[in-house]
């Protein structure tokens, strides 16, 4: 609960901070030259993570650097999609809706050589899966993941950012995935939730159990 607690804070805190410099200062440095060396090859970059810690600040630190995209669930009341999109987009950050429309974004994005970002342990809706395991229990995992690295050839990485304590800021975990994902839908489904059960397993208290991970999927 605590977590939870601390995520609603956090969330209009950093959206409405603009200042590339300070944010850099709440995070510890990380590797940023895998992804620099993943953008080099020209095939574009997927950032996968899942809700742990202050995954809301991961767009915002990655974007003070790299144009990127990040696929974003929208709500059903057009005025709070619209502030949503408003509040997380930045200069070098842009939002693409969960449907079709989105995905096309994301694949035009990756096609230029740039970064998309995607919450693969969000359920998505029945179609767009498969059922893989997750914590040793079967979770309705989508396959878009699969997809678009099969179109594009990107390199994946999975990233978390970790709580360090009050005032002492953040750490960025980045966990690259080295092996190509599997071209059988359900493989690779299971490969994506292996590494985000590798993530979590960082920090598992700031993990939002309280998502219904294993919800039977809706049309």
């Amino acid at each position: 609960m605590l977590s939870v607690g601390q995520m609603f804070l956090e969330m209009p805190y950093w959206w409405v901070r603009r200042n590339d410099r300070a944010l850099n200062r709440k995070v510890a440095p990380a590797d940023w030259h895998l992804f620099e060396d993943a953008l080099s090859q020209g095939k574009g970059v997927i950032l996968l993570s899942p809700h742990m810690g202050c995954f809301e600040l991961l767009g915002p630190i990655y974007s003070s650097r790299h144009q990127s995209t990040v696929l974003f669930r929208p709500p059903r009341m057009a005025w709070l999609r619209a502030w949503i999109v408003t509040m997380r987009t930045r200069q070098k950050l842009k939002m693409a809706p969960a449907n079709q429309t989105g995905v096309r974004s994301l694949v035009r994005t990756l096609l230029k050589g740039q970064t998309v970002g995607i919450l693969p342990d969000q359920v998505p809706i029945l179609g767009e899966g498969v059922w893989a395991p997750f914590f040793g229990r079967p979770a309705y995992t989508m396959t878009l993941v699969q997809r678009l690295q099969s179109l594009t050839g990107a390199k994946i990485f999975v990233l978390g950012i970790e709580r360090l304590g009050i005032g002492k800021g953040y750490q960025m975990h980045i966990s690259p995935m080295d092996e190509l994902l599997s071209e059988d839908p359900v493989e690779a489904a299971t490969q994506i939730n292996g590494a985000m059960e590798a993530m979590i397993s960082r920090a598992p208290a700031q993990y939002l159990w309280g998502y219904n991970r294993y919800k039977q999927p809706v049309a």
